[in-house]
């Protein structure tokens, strides 16, 4: 069964029956494999998938997203895929967020795991089928409020956004208020939720160039590192999610709504995190040139 998982590329039920079916041959196995559209995952497997869907789903107190990639963009807009997804948020949510576990996971009304079933979709569909990676945010008590922008149908959409507010406080407040920071987040894409939150790397690494470039403008070394500590705490504000300004209002520093929002409520309000997928976001697109692909056709 391992090795024609590895040359077929099929999940490991389908590599089984395949096997049962033809008393054991591996090549005609195969070929009873190919003749079901299910050894085409092998070989598109390594094609770029950047398109699909971003899934969530919600339960109490926890939130998940899911990012499942196709080849294309046409595909994110198929019924049996857009169910894949969801499905896949679903699990993702059983699990807790964990991606093996996930994966692993029979899938619901199939013959073999979530990883056997997106295996399946890849002959179902024609294109490279990838469930790539899988988010949660708890709160307890408090909620998790989420935010679906570009969305194409209920929990599916372009970029999903969990945000962990815990409290005592009223849950329908907290949600309203969770509502625009997952909107803010959504649209000003913060690296961290605090500075302490902060890789050190990227403050460094941010620093050495702050420096570097003050020195090339003919700043003493002392200068320079007197100049960077300002130019820092503005870098603060453009990547910390609590030092960047609300979006809702333009003014007010995110960190003060919710301290502000928390004395309204009369109970203290900690944003214990949050997070952001974006569709796609990582993945190295391949540039097409259509005119030369189609002249290549012919």
């Amino acid at each position: 069964v391992k090795e024609l998982r590895e040359r077929t590329g099929a999940g490991m039920m389908d590599c089984k029956k395949a096997l049962g079916e033809n008393d054991g041959d591996m090549e005609l196995a195969i070929d009873w494999l190919r003749n079901k559209g299910l050894a085409a995952a092998a070989k598109k497997a390594g094609r770029i998938a950047a398109e699909g869907l971003v899934g969530m789903a919600e339960g109490d107190g926890i939130g998940v997203l899911a990012e499942v990639n196709s080849e294309t963009d046409f595909v994110a807009k198929n019924d049996i895929f857009q169910a894949f997804v969801k499905a896949t948020a679903d699990m993702a949510l059983q699990a807790e967020g964990d991606f093996d576990k996930a994966m692993a996971t029979a899938f619901p009304g199939g013959d073999g795991t979530l990883a056997d079933e997106a295996t399946k979709m890849v002959g179902t569909i024609g294109e490279n089928i990838q469930v790539r990676r899988m988010v949660a945010v708890s709160a307890n008590p408090g909620v998790v409020a989420t935010y679906m922008h570009n969305a194409t149908g209920a929990g599916l959409g372009k970029i999903g956004v969990l945000v962990g507010l815990k409290s005592e406080g009223d849950k329908d407040q907290l949600m309203a208020l969770g509502k625009q920071l997952a909107m803010h987040i959504a649209a000003t894409k913060p690296q961290a939720a605090t500075t302490e939150e902060l890789d050190p790397a990227v403050v460094e690494k941010e620093r050495t160039f702050l420096i570097e470039q003050a020195k090339e403008s003919g700043k003493t070394q002392e200068i320079a590192e007197k100049m960077v500590e300002g130019r820092i705490r503005k870098f603060f504000s453009e990547v910390v999610l609590a030092e960047q300004t609300f979006v809702i209002d333009n003014e007010t520093k995110v960190a003060d709504v919710i301290k502000n929002a928390g004395k309204e409520m009369g109970s203290d309000i900690e944003l214990i995190g949050f997070e952001r997928i974006e569709l796609g976001d990582g993945i190295e697109k391949k540039e097409e040139d259509f005119a030369a692909e189609v002249a290549a056709t012919v």
